[in-house]
């Protein structure tokens, strides 16, 4: 059994590649040797990570939340490389209100983008993963759809609903050898939490967090990177915390 990850000949999809975790992911599946298509909103920077990827990767500008694009995303990326063997749903946004203040397009809005943008890229990614010899899904949900977060109602119930998602893909596909997984990261240093509160952050730093830090997007790259690897083989249905032991 070999420990050292190489993609080499493999080709990953990266949904919201352009920043933070994806972005991090992106560049880890590729420095592994994998083909990389990098899906997002953003056109410029997903041409400057494509750029610094080199002729291994594409760019892919796609809504997440409508199939169709969804679809020519995946079609795009099977026609360019040849196949498809890792799907990354990484693509989240939120729209934080308390519950009681929260409007219904809020609510809609983190639903479709983090929820159904994912069994979006699942569903359309179906055929071509399934032709692989080394299928996998990589989810990428939130501690905060595992024990829940004031404020977050929605996202907490859109990677909820990821996570319960995952568990469910994973037992269909596996008897077509493909892994499905989630991560759920804690507090990460990206531009997501620099929009949080500064009491929130250095509350749970100090309290919540056991390692009485954030995390970095490249720690959850890192997790990203066994879960696409040989190494997981045998792992499926997972839920794999990245969160400094926040919801242990």
């Amino acid at each position: 059994m070999t420990t050292t990850i190489d993609l080499a000949g493999r080709t990953a999809l990266v949904t919201g590649a352009s920043r933070g975790i994806g972005r991090e992911i992106a560049l880890a599946l590729a420095g592994a040797g994998a083909n990389v298509a990098c899906v997002a909103t953003n056109e410029a920077l997903l041409a400057e990570l494509v750029a610094k990827i080199g002729a291994k990767a594409i760019a892919i500008q796609c809504d997440v939340s409508k199939a169709s694009e969804c679809e020519q995303a995946v079609a795009t990326t099977v026609g360019k490389f040849g196949g498809l063997d890792i799907l990354v749903n990484n693509a989240g946004i939120t729209r934080d209100n308390l519950l009681i203040r929260m409007k219904e397009e809020e609510w809609d809005q983190v639903i479709a983008v983090n929820l159904k943008g994912a069994f979006n890229f699942m569903k359309s990614a179906s055929r071509p993963l399934m032709k692989s010899k080394a299928g996998r899904v990589i989810n990428i949900a939130s501690v905060a759809g595992v024990v829940g977060n004031p404020g977050q109602a929605n996202y907490a119930a859109s990677k909820g609903g990821l996570i319960a998602m995952t568990k469910s893909a994973a037992r269909e596909y596996a008897s077509r050898g493909i892994c499905v997984n989630a991560l759920a990261p804690g507090f990460i240093k990206t531009d997501m939490s620099a929009k949080v509160d500064p009491k929130v952050i250095e509350a749970a730093t100090q309290n919540a967090i056991p390692f009485k830090r954030l995390g970095e997007a490249s720690e959850v790259a890192a997790a990203a990177l066994f879960l696409a690897s040989d190494l997981a083989s045998y792992v499926t249905g997972q839920v794999l915390g990245v969160d400094g032991g926040m919801a242990m």
